[in-house]
């Protein structure tokens, strides 16, 4: 993962701080999309879907915060910020069509 790359550049006074929160905002997002899928209903796979989207706009402030903090080379965080929103339009708008499915 990428942000796992990113975390270790990061200054050591934020290892448990910024470096602790992107990783675990990272690491939550996939984990919820699988827990998810493994549910039988689609109310409850949204349910996680929606968890993942919000690790996901986590991962995003946390970036902002590091890009405005400038912590690391800025065109590396502007990519991985394009790579997360990038991810937020995916997971919402597959949360738009399991919506669609059930009415």
């Amino acid at each position: 993962m990428d942000t796992y790359a990113l975390s270790a550049e990061l200054p050591s006074d934020e290892r448990f701080g910024l470096v602790s929160q992107i990783n675990r905002a990272a690491v939550s997002i996939p984990s919820n999309i699988a827990e998810g899928s493994a549910r039988s209903t689609d109310k409850a796979y949204k349910q996680y879907l929606e968890i993942a989207l919000g690790s996901s706009f986590e991962l995003e402030t946390q970036l902002l915060i590091i890009k405005s903090l400038s912590l690391v080379d800025e065109e590396r965080i502007d990519t991985l910020i394009g790579q997360v929103v990038e991810e937020e339009k995916m997971l919402s708008s597959f949360l738009g069509k399991l919506t669609a499915n059930s009415l």
